[in-house]
């Protein structure tokens, strides 16, 4: 792997090597652009097959993040940390002040939160080292409640851009993946009428749907192929590829999951098809704003945090006009929409007296 190679082609400033040998610790933090404010992103511990496989997750990663910060027009630049390791057996409090202790190291240039395979329970324990975490328990804490709410004002911005209201009555909804973010956006969706149909490779999580909200169960691999409005990817990325693009049935593709295309050519196949796609790093964003208002002057507060997630629609709405306009792919209109508040605070930041 020709490591500074595959950083100058994404751009990234650093990349952060974390070693313990007393508590075992295996961790890379990748910082991708510091240009809007200091990186901002969860750790994720994972049994990664291969330490390449561990870097490629921390450079990409990290990317997305500086895209998702910009997009949600929050002063943070892009990070990301990921430890190998079984988050089901390898987690010690000596593995995670070891890792506290080196994202203190970094002097602030980097911020950790949660992500898969960790728990605000975790951070707690990084942050008896350093104070450059978000998402702890007593303060945001679970992000997923706050995703799940701009995962749905992210689909009230689509149904605006496509007929004029933003009213989700009625709107044929397939849901996959049932885990927290799912259930509480199909909350949120039956609340307003939504009808609703879900998948998951766990049989409970999708009973839970159907006993609460009267939603109707599809088999994993038959949620593609269901006639309706909206589908939901809640679960895994890469779910829009070359298997399972010609089997949609839907008006919008917009889901919480991250990395829902498998690669940037199926967002122009969207297009082709007139399937509108939310690009994920702005309809998930919520969970990032959450985190981000720990940091606020004034300290955190859930209403406020909820008020910034509702700029989601605003957002959404403009890149589908610049999708229009420019007649691109709505994945291309967001990193344009991205990358252009990053140039210009760049510019900006020159000026010296």
């Amino acid at each position: 792997m020709r490591i500074f190679a595959e950083m100058t082609d994404m751009e990234h400033e650093q990349l952060v090597f974390c070693h313990d040998e007393v508590s075992g610790l295996k961790a890379i933090i990748g910082i991708h652009d510091t240009t809007l404010g200091p990186a901002l992103g969860g750790t994720r511990m994972w049994d990664y097959d291969t330490e390449e496989e561990a870097i490629r997750d921390a450079l990409r990663l990290s990317r997305g993040m500086t895209y998702k910060s910009s997009a949600m027009g929050l002063n943070l630049g892009g990070g990301k940390g990921v430890i190998i390791g079984d988050p089901s057996r390898d987690k010690t409090e000596e593995l995670w002040r070891a890792y506290g202790r080196f994202v203190e190291s970094l002097g602030g240039r980097y911020i950790t939160s949660v992500d898969v395979g960790t728990s605000p329970a975790d951070l707690d324990l990084v942050a008896q080292e350093t104070e450059y975490v978000g998402g702890l328990a007593h303060l945001s804490g679970d992000p997923s409640p706050v995703t799940a709410y701009g995962t749905y004002v992210g689909m009230k911005a689509c149904m605006q851009h496509l007929t004029g209201s933003d009213s989700l009555e009625g709107c044929r909804v397939a849901v996959q993946g049932a885990g927290s973010v799912g259930y509480t956006l199909c909350e949120h969706l039956a609340d307003e009428g939504a009808d609703l149909m879900v998948s998951d490779v766990n049989t409970d999580r999708v009973e839970k749907v159907v006993s609460d909200f009267g939603a109707t169960a599809v088999a994993p691999d038959d949620i593609y192929e269901q006639d309706c409005d909206i589908f939901a990817p809640c679960a895994l990325g890469a779910v829009v590829n070359d298997n399972t693009l010609d089997r949609l049935s839907c008006r919008v593709v917009a889901g919480a999951a991250n990395n829902q295309l498998d690669r940037d050519e199926h967002g122009v196949q969207l297009r082709k098809r007139e399937i509108l796609y939310a690009p994920d790093f702005v309809i998930n964003g919520g969970g990032v704003i959450n985190v981000a208002h720990e940091f606020h002057p004034n300290g955190y507060s859930r209403d406020l945090a909820l008020r910034k997630v509702e700029s989601i629609r605003d957002r959404l709405l403009e890149i589908f006009a610049v999708s229009d306009e420019e007649d691109i792919a709505t994945n291309e209109a967001a990193d344009r929409v991205a990358e252009r508040r990053i140039n210009s605070m760049a510019r900006i930041q020159r000026i010296r007296v």
